[in-house]
């Protein structure tokens, strides 16, 4: 897993098409240490290990949204 603000991450991920590692993407603004720790919290109780694993999830205050991997671009 990987936790962080950083966009790049799930740039990297979409462009190698990878399915792995996880990612916990932060949005939205800055947060204190215990807002950060309740978000994280928030996740792990919601999204089953299993979708944490293999999905970007993108947490902001009010919602969780789950991308799973890879993020590919199809070719038609």
């Amino acid at each position: 897993m990987i936790i962080t603000a950083d966009l790049d991450f799930p740039r990297l991920l979409a462009l190698s098409e990878a399915e792995g590692p996880g990612e916990i993407l932060f949005r939205g603004g800055n947060y204190s240490d215990t807002e950060m720790c309740d978000l994280l919290e928030r996740v792990l109780r919601e999204v089953p290990p299993e979708v944490l694993e293999r999905s970007v999830s993108v947490v902001d205050r009010r919602r969780i949204r789950v991308t799973r991997l890879p993020i590919g671009f199809t070719s038609e």
